[in-house]
């Protein structure tokens, strides 16, 4: 009697456990699992190894330090970005590149454990802080385009000053390749040198989603910026490591535009104010200028005589002779113009008009009103009985 077998393959633990790992990374990679840490450990401080569980079972994960952006402690819950792998010792794992921390409680002790070290390093220090430009006209802003908050930056933006060029870096705002989206936007401003502010931009969200905004290789990509960065994420009451980082903090994307631009309303009401106290100033220095011709032509000659002959004392006079004579055309010149000058300000002046027996008018010219009339020594108010048009 014939026996039958069935044909089976044959491997070495290291061709089975390439084989598994093939189907594996086929299946299943990359996977993002949430759980609860455990068993957390640092090796060589190069390798990092802990558990994820939940209430029925566990799994081992693996990374490298350097892969690791924010701070764990057992007990956090956190989602991983996993690969599955089967190890050489032929025990199963998850080779992880990204953690992020989720609930509340794990968030608030994340934040908690890495700002206290990154303040220790004086990442934070207020005396880092830079100010930022005045007059604006290059402006680089990292935002997601498609976000309220970023519509409502360039509205403002316009609204208030306009004439700025902006330059977008679109990227994820969220999630966990967000962080790393901004840095290569962060690096790219800086190479090229082209704006004079970086704005990173986020509107409103939970804790979880502004979570990206405490990665600790994104905060200190920002605080060393070699150009000013300005932060608009999330609410007023939100913070996060980033705005901490930033030279300067906004409450809100919009906060953010206000703070990088003027008002153009505020500033014609400036520029208005300024150009009517100007005029008053003038009117009134006319009014009040009592100027003696052959005085100021003396304080001329003065100026002139002090600043020509003393140095010449110890000179040879026939040089003198020429220097004198040089002068005295100087001083005719000089005298001339002084002239011309005071007779403009007596042809400006309204007290001149007002003594060749002119009046000034002033108010509303119809039937009924009362006018305010000016004369060189009085000051009337008469009614208007009758207006007609000059022929």
């Amino acid at each position: 009697m014939m026996q039958l077998g069935i044909k089976m393959n044959s491997f070495t633990p290291t061709e089975f456990i390439g084989v598994v790992n093939q189907t594996l990374e086929y299946a299943y990679a990359p996977v993002m699992i949430t759980g609860e840490v455990a068993s957390f450990k640092v090796n060589q401080n190069k390798w990092v190894f802990f558990d994820l569980k939940d209430e029925e079972s566990s799994v081992s994960c693996f990374m490298t330090l350097w892969s690791l952006r924010i701070p764990l402690e057992d007990g956090m819950k956190v989602v991983v970005r996993a690969v599955p792998k089967l190890t050489k010792w032929g025990k199963f794992s998850l080779t992880v590149d990204a953690v992020q921390p989720i609930g509340e409680g794990s968030l608030k002790k994340a934040y908690e454990l890495l700002k206290k070290k990154l303040t220790a390093e004086g990442l934070f220090d207020k005396a880092k802080k830079r100010e930022l430009p005045e007059d604006i006209t290059k402006l680089g802003v990292i935002s997601s385009t498609q976000a309220a908050g970023y519509a409502d930056f360039v509205k403002i933006i316009n609204a208030r000053w306009g004439g700025i060029k902006i330059q977008v870096a679109h990227t994820q705002v969220q999630g966990m390749d967000a962080p790393d989206q901004i840095i290569r936007a962060l690096k790219y401003f800086n190479e090229r040198g082209e704006v004079q502010v970086i704005a990173i931009l986020r509107g409103g969200g939970s804790a979880d989603d502004l979570s990206c905004f405490n990665d600790e290789a994104l905060v200190r990509e920002i605080a060393a910026s070699r150009i000013p960065v300005i932060t608009g994420i999330g609410h007023e009451v939100d913070e996060s490591l980033c705005d901490l980082a930033a030279d300067m903090r906004a409450s809100t994307p919009s906060n953010a535009a206000e703070m990088l631009t003027r008002d153009r309303i505020i500033e014609a009401a400036k520029v208005d104010k300024l150009i009517r106290q100007t005029k008053q100033v003038a009117l009134q220095e006319i009014k009040k200028a009592k100027i003696n011709n052959a005085g100021a032509v003396k304080q001329v000659a003065k100026g002139i005589l002090d600043k020509y002959i003393e140095p010449m004392r110890e000179v040879n006079q026939g040089k003198l002779t020429k220097m004198i004579d040089k002068i005295k055309e100087e001083y005719q010149n000089v005298a001339g113009d002084v002239r011309h000058k005071v007779k403009l300000l007596e042809v400006l002046n309204p007290e001149k008009v007002l003594s060749q027996g002119y009046a000034i008018l002033s108010g509303k010219i119809s039937p009924g009103e009362t006018i305010n009339i000016t004369t060189l020594n009085k000051e009337v108010e008469a009614e208007i009985k009758k207006v007609k048009e000059r022929k």
